[in-house]
């Protein structure tokens, strides 16, 4: 039931939907000033105009005018909704986006990041706010409408009757009327002849003349008919107009002042409720931005609070100590003379005689031995990138620059990483106890030395020169961690790492990759968000994408294509153009993330969700319009779906 048109809502309620308007007492009845009296010269004009002939049709206007209106303030009321909704929804958008842009590596961390974060968590209340009232006014704006709508059929209604009462009376006088003019006529006819007037003259029947005798009755006859008549009628119209006047009129005109008084009550209280939305909204966000602090209660800090708690100094004092550990440390300058232009020394008078260096025979060495070997039955799970040191058919196939497996790499010829007690896959964090084996350094050895090989900003080209694979070991290592402790991780390449082991894993590669084994996740400091980072940043620091920028626009055009297997097609089409290195660095990566996305009933990661987490990681930035970045996530995720349709999984 329409609460406007439920007799059991007293106004309070009304006005008062979810404890609304008792902020305000202008809003509530029971504080609203007494309505002023009516002057009683006043109330007999307007008694005098309703109960009038013309009353009836006056309400109907006057009713007209009301429905209009509450119609006009019902649409008003629907484009404010809308506006505020699009204005809530868009503040939560731009708070989400600035979130996840904020958390990002190149962007400014500790008091700034966490107090930014504070202020658009509040803009996110501030746009629950803003949708509350969106709602609201929608709800007061469908109200309306039924209201007008329901009004408008009383106003037929009522206009159908009361004015076919009042046709009917008209009808009936004018009848009467009629059968006047007719009494009056034969009247006056029958008077002449009756006193013998002249100028009467003869009257001729069928017969032939009448006499003035014959012609005194018929007219008599004629007279005393059209008075029967003439009394009927006006008997008629006495007896409709007694019952319009005391009965039908007086119906109408309090149902049409009912329904005016319906509707202007019910458009002036959602106008109040309008008006005390408004304050709730301004209101709310106003405690939002400055809150008052009550004795009792948690107390919350103001927007004002929250920036001002940004600390410059803390922040860049933090950042610079953060790289105490990378300042290189610069070999001792001195002057060391050469030998040649040394003072000769006089010879010793015996000196034993000196074996060449180059001849020189070594001790004999004691054999490694490993302090925890591990039996053969509890290594590691087989990785598909633990292939043997062959030709690899597939890498054969694409091309003949490889002679070497596209997966092989240095930790192959490794003995293995002592892993006793390694748990099974996707069983991250490890246990209380630890791992067997030798415990790795948590933080880079290295020190302040500058990189000997680096990893990282360098293309694949050179690192295939350099190093000999064709997939650099940071991949290797890092989807190795992943696929051994991350796949049930929720959130895996969605959720940030930390940032200090992010970079001191990445100082780890660019001073020896080959040094680096994450099958212990004392490696990766058992932070396997911070390893999925790390393979991210590896693709974003590329010079060229992995996809390269030559290949970048035939991508985008495939993307546009709506049939799903000719996308497929072309996609493979252009896959199979990359230089070797991106290639074979392409299969790894995309038979990892299918493997990831097979569990993603675990780890939320569906190839979609992938899709947008590497899109720009794999193509790099959007070269064109904003929509190539949708199109750039359409890319992977064909890829990823498509995966053993587009490469061979052996």
């Amino acid at each position: 039931m329409d609460p406007l048109h439920d007799s059991s809502s007293s106004p309070t309620d009304l006005l008062n939907p979810d404890g609304l308007g008792s902020s305000n007492g202008a809003a509530d009845p029971a504080h609203a000033p007494p309505a002023p009296a009516v002057d009683p010269a006043v109330q007999r004009v307007v008694d005098e105009v309703v109960q009038s002939d013309i009353g009836v049709t006056t309400l109907l206007t006057r009713l007209k005018q009301s429905i209009a209106s509450a119609k006009d303030f019902s649409t008003f009321l629907s484009k404010r909704s809308k506006l505020e909704e699009d204005h809530a929804q868009g503040l939560k958008k731009l708070c989400r986006a600035t979130n996840e842009s904020i958390r990002r590596h190149d962007s400014r961390q500790g008091s700034y990041l966490h107090q930014f974060e504070e202020g658009t968590r509040l803009h996110e209340r501030m746009g629950d706010n803003g949708m509350q009232f969106a709602l609201s006014l929608h709800q007061m704006h469908e109200d309306l409408n039924e209201l007008t709508n329901n009004v408008e059929k009383g106003r037929k209604q009522w206009k159908a009757t009361g004015l076919a009462s009042e046709k009917k009376v008209s009808d009936a006088i004018q009848q009467m009327e009629k059968a006047k003019a007719k009494y009056d006529s034969l009247a006056e006819d029958y008077d002449r002849v009756k006193t013998g007037d002249k100028s009467a003259g003869r009257v001729f029947g069928i017969k032939g003349p009448k006499s003035a005798a014959q012609h005194e009755e018929d007219l008599h006859r004629k007279l005393q008919t059209a008075d029967q008549d003439y009394k009927s009628k006006v008997e008629t119209a006495q007896m409709l107009r007694t019952e319009l006047v005391e009965r039908l009129r007086p119906q109408a005109v309090s149902a049409t002042m009912e329904l005016i008084k319906e509707c202007d009550s019910a458009l002036i209280l959602q106008m109040q409720k309008f008006a005390t939305f408004n304050e709730k909204l301004l209101l709310s966000n106003g405690i939002l931005v400055a809150p008052t602090n009550n004795p009792g209660e948690p107390e919350a800090a103001s927007l004002r609070e929250i920036f001002y708690k940004v600390d410059n100094e803390k922040d860049l004092t933090s950042f610079i100590t953060g790289h105490a550990s990378k300042v290189p440390r610069p070999p001792e300058i001195k002057y060391q003379q050469h030998h040649t232009l040394a003072p000769p020394q006089p010879p010793p008078s015996a000196a034993p005689p000196v074996q060449s260096p180059q001849f020189q025979p070594s001790p004999p060495q004691p054999p490694l031995v490993l302090t925890n070997p591990t039996p053969p039955s509890q290594q590691p799970p087989f990785l598909p990138y633990d292939i043997p040191q062959q030709t690899s058919p597939i890498l054969s196939s694409h091309g003949d620059s490889f002679k070497q497996n596209p997966y092989s790499s240095p930790v192959d010829s490794r003995p293995p990483y002592p892993t006793n007690d390694i748990p099974a896959q996707g069983s991250y964090p490890p246990p209380a106890g630890g791992y067997g084996g030798p415990v790795m350094q948590t933080s880079p050895p290295y020190g302040n030395a500058p990189p000997l090989k680096p990893v990282f900003g360098v293309s694949l080209d050179e690192l295939f020169r350099r190093d000999g694979s064709p997939v650099p070991m940071v991949v290797y290592q890092c989807i190795q961690a992943v696929e051994l402790f991350g796949l049930d991780a929720e959130g895996i390449y969605r959720v940030p790492g930390t940032s200090t082991h992010i970079q001191d894993m990445k100082a780890m590669f660019d001073h020896d990759s080959a040094a680096v084994d994450f099958r212990n996740p004392e490696a990766f400091f058992h932070d396997v968000n911070s390893v999925a980072g790390l393979l991210k940043q590896f693709f974003r620091e590329l010079p060229d994408p992995l996809l390269t920028h030559e290949h970048y626009q035939e991508f985008i055009e495939a993307a546009k294509i709506e049939d799903d297997t000719v996308r497929r097609d072309s996609l493979h089409a252009i896959i199979n153009a990359l230089p070797d290195p991106n290639y074979a660095t392409l299969r790894a990566i995309v038979l990892h993330l299918n493997r990831v996305q097979e569990r993603s009933t675990s780890n939320r990661m569906s190839s979609s969700n992938l899709a947008i987490c590497f899109a720009p990681t794999l193509m790099g930035q959007h070269q064109g319009q904003m929509v190539d970045a949708g199109l750039q996530a359409k890319v992977v995720d064909t890829i990823i779906v498509n995966t053993f349709q587009i490469f061979d999984e052996e």
